[in-house]
């Protein structure tokens, strides 16, 4: 099974990422945690992209492609993957397609966490003080969901034409989460 999770900062896509991907025996690609990682290991693309990610804007899509293509592909050799935090925009999206069809790798069904702005930004502000992202300071979450909002949630509506998109109401706990994203893929919870 290949699964795509996207829906804004803060929507819970690591927590169910992780559970799903444990769940169903999927590889979870987290397109942030390996953005961060290469950050972190002061990479030449972590170099290239710490900036772009600080200001929380989105990183080019030639890097980002670069930096997962290979790694979906492999994974939907194996059991499947799930990816979460990509694409982030439409023409990702689209180029993703094209990469993913050729080597028989397409998502099988888009998970949508969605959730009000109030409590992204209550979620993504608590989890800054646990965690200390760099990314989650007051003026990056502002300009994240605008990002958001501007680039990403056009993937919404390209999903659900293409008859792969289950929405999925994120406010609730996370164990209730992750039941209904499991019922919608008619897998026993």
């Amino acid at each position: 099974m290949n699964l795509l999770l996207i829906g804004p900062p803060g929507s819970g896509k690591g927590t169910q990422g992780d559970r799903l991907a444990a769940r169903l025996g999927l590889e979870h690609l987290a397109a942030g945690d390996l953005l961060r990682a290469e950050v972190a290991q002061e990479t030449p693309l972590g170099r290239q992209v710490a900036g772009i990610m600080a200001r929380g804007e989105l990183v080019p899509d030639v890097v980002i492609l670069s930096l997962l293509m290979p790694r979906v592909l492999a994974a939907a050799e194996g059991n499947g993957y799930l990816l979460d935090g990509f694409p982030r925009s439409v023409e990702q999206a689209r180029e993703a397609r094209k990469l993913a069809e050729q080597a028989g790798a397409s998502p099988d069904a888009v998970i949508y966490l969605d959730a009000p702005r109030d409590e992204l930004i209550r979620r993504i502000l608590a989890r800054a003080e646990v965690e200390g992202r760099a990314d989650d300071n007051p003026a990056t979450v502002e300009n994240r969901l605008r990002v958001f909002d501007e680039a990403t949630a056009p993937l919404v509506d390209y999903y659900r034409d293409r008859g792969l998109l289950h929405v999925i109401d994120a406010a609730q706990h996370e164990d209730a989460v992750t039941t209904d994203i499991l019922r919608e893929l008619g897998v026993d919870a």
